[in-house]
């Protein structure tokens, strides 16, 4: 059986491992912050997919207004699957939970931002509904 809920600190050591597998190493020196940050904003909602007592999935939500627009949008930060459970549906039931949450909170779209080098997630966002909005831009301030 899955588990959707929101995660605890003691949980933290579970998301360090599936951010690294993502590509983001060092993670647990300031994870608990981040995860007070994320729990306690109402704009944002932070979500584990526990199967059997195992932490495999996390996703990280943040909802704003939209000033020309009647919606809100909903962004998707960090999406996470651990390798041994992709493929299971695991995924799909999180992203689900996460599209019924931003329509509850009056969302008329949900985005994601996902690097060119995750083929496999863009099969997964093709095949979840997604299409591509081209152009997306960063200005690095450090």
């Amino acid at each position: 059986m899955l588990d959707i809920k929101k995660p605890t600190l003691s949980d933290a050591p579970a998301i360090v491992a599936l951010l690294a597998s993502l590509g983001y190493p060092e993670t647990e020196t300031f994870i608990e912050k981040r995860m007070t940050q994320l729990l306690s904003h109402d704009n944002d909602v932070l979500l584990i997919a526990v199967k059997e007592y195992e932490i495999i999935g996390v996703i990280a939500l943040h909802f704003m207004p939209q000033l020309a627009l009647p919606g809100d949008f909903c962004r998707i930060s960090y999406f996470c699957i651990s390798e041994a459970s992709r493929g299971e549906g695991v995924g799909t039931m999180l992203e689900s939970h996460a599209v019924d949450i931003a329509k509850a909170r009056g969302c008329d779209r949900i985005e994601v931002h996902c690097h060119a080098r995750r083929v496999d997630a863009h099969r997964f966002y093709d095949q979840n509904g997604y299409v591509e909005s081209p152009k997306y831009l960063v200005k690095l301030l450090n």
